[in-house]
């Protein structure tokens, strides 16, 4: 072999690995990455979806009983049952940005949905949902919601002007509207098992149910079951988080990834996450 031969060789294996690089990071920057709260340690974890590997397991701590977790773009806010706050965090570096965001909360299980404009607060105490000014903080509306059934908690999902509330302890979904907070449907989807979160995706709603173990899939505009049991066997299930078509529930110290529009799982077992009772995705 000539040493130009070998020099050329030499010249497209390098090509090679470097062409391999750019695309294995390629692969990584467009991956999701997972947000977990870990109440019983006060903290939020962050997590590689491809990798299924943790990139920070102490991303924010000194947290108290951080609960809902919510992103949009680089921020990330962060519910902390133990004192009724919602902190506002960088969400790729962890660093606050107002840990009392909102305050004065009652205390208790907290959880969040956003809109453009408005990001509105959900407090299982109380049993209210609270609308708030998503850019600073301010108080529209304190108690937009009110009447709900005070207990384990209250979860908020949003379609367009329409503002799903899941009430664990009554065992329904109600509907809303996001612009006045009037019902439309308080008794939207009733007898349910310990309804915990819940997602929109196009005309499905998808609601934890925590007594069976499942993820059930109703039409959004009816409220009628598509499916009852459309991801089962989801033990001390938690939490529930859309990136795009795929889904992401959190159950015992696990989060599955699975497909949003059928249910078929993609990563029965995504990690050893720890028993969070929030997750968001970025």
């Amino acid at each position: 072999m000539t040493s130009t031969v070998r020099s050329l060789l030499r010249a497209l294996y390098g090509s090679v690995i470097a062409i391999a690089v750019f695309c294995a990071l390629a692969r990584n920057a467009d991956a999701a990455q997972l947000f977990a709260s870990l109440p019983h340690e006060n903290r939020v974890g962050k997590f590689d979806t491809e990798t299924e590997r943790p990139i920070d397991f102490t991303f924010i701590t000194g947290l108290n009983v951080p609960t809902g977790l919510l992103t949009k773009g680089d921020t990330l806010f962060v519910a902390s049952s133990g004192n009724g706050t919602v902190g506002k965090y960088d969400a790729n570096t962890g660093a606050a940005i107002n840990a009392n965001f909102i305050a004065g909360l009652s205390l208790g299980r907290i959880s969040m949905v956003l809109s453009d404009n408005a990001l509105f607060v959900a407090n299982a105490k109380s049993g209210t949902v609270g609308k708030y000014d998503a850019k600073t903080g301010a108080t529209i509306n304190a108690n937009f919601i009110t009447g709900l059934a005070p207990g384990f908690g209250i979860w908020l999902a949003l379609s367009g002007e329409r503002l799903f509330v899941s009430d664990f302890s009554a065992g329904t979904v109600g509907e809303y509207k996001a612009t006045t907070g009037s019902a439309t449907n308080a008794k939207f989807i009733t007898g349910l098992r310990g309804p915990q979160d819940l997602v929109v995706l196009g005309d499905k709603l998808l609601v934890a149910i925590d007594s069976d173990s499942t993820v059930a899939e109703y039409d959004a505009k009816t409220g009628t079951v598509i499916n009852a049991n459309f991801i089962t066997e989801l033990f001390f299930l938690r939490a529930l988080a859309l990136s795009g078509d795929k889904l992401f529930v959190s159950y015992n110290v696990w989060v599955g990834e699975y497909d949003a529009k059928t249910g078929t799982a993609i990563k029965i077992y995504f990690g050893d996450v720890g028993a969070t009772f929030g997750i968001a995705v970025k």
